[in-house]
């Protein structure tokens, strides 16, 4: 009976790898007949599009497309020119050239320096001779050299205040 049941057991198994193999052998071919399928679908799918962009492109000729591209790009051009005359200054001082002007503010410069020095009065050679070792100066040659020392701080503080009011005036 054990010998039996073994043989049994042997026929079991070899059926059910056969069984097996059969049932994968049916899966395969299910696999193989849904990619068929969806193959023809996505084929078909595609023969629509192909059709459909036919009838889209009929009216399309590609001389018209490029003829409007290049229409297209002229008014683009012509609207940056529009916007580029409308941004720019209209001409207010553009007709002047930046190094000219400058070279005629320096010579203002120069000769507003040349009239305050015109009117800088030096003070006169101290009559008394100076002492023959170095040392002390007179209290009054001290005094006099911080007055000039004050008044050309001074007149330097005005010549600042002209030359911002210049420049003010000029820009």
């Amino acid at each position: 009976a054990a010998l039996q049941a073994l043989k049994r057991k042997k026929r079991y198994e070899k059926q059910l790898s056969q069984i097996d193999g059969t049932l994968s052998t049916i899966e395969f071919q299910r696999e193989a007949l849904e990619n068929s399928h969806t193959n023809t679908e996505v084929l078909k799918n595609m023969g629509y599009a192909a059709q459909a962009m036919k009838k889209v492109h009929e009216n399309m000729d590609l001389n018209k497309i490029d003829d409007l591209m290049q229409d297209i790009t002229e008014q683009q051009d012509v609207a940056q020119e529009i916007s580029d005359a409308i941004s720019n200054r209209a001409g207010f001082g553009d007709e002047f050239d930046e190094d000219e002007l400058m070279a005629e503010l320096e010579e203002l410069e120069q000769e507003e320096l040349n009239k305050g020095m015109r009117d800088v009065r030096l003070p006169s050679v101290p009559s008394t001779s100076l002492p023959s070792r170095p040392g002390k100066l007179p209290a009054c040659h001290f005094t006099f050299l911080i007055i000039k020392l004050c008044s050309s701080t001074r007149k330097r503080a005005e010549d600042e205040d002209e030359m911002k009011q210049l420049a003010a005036w000029a820009s």
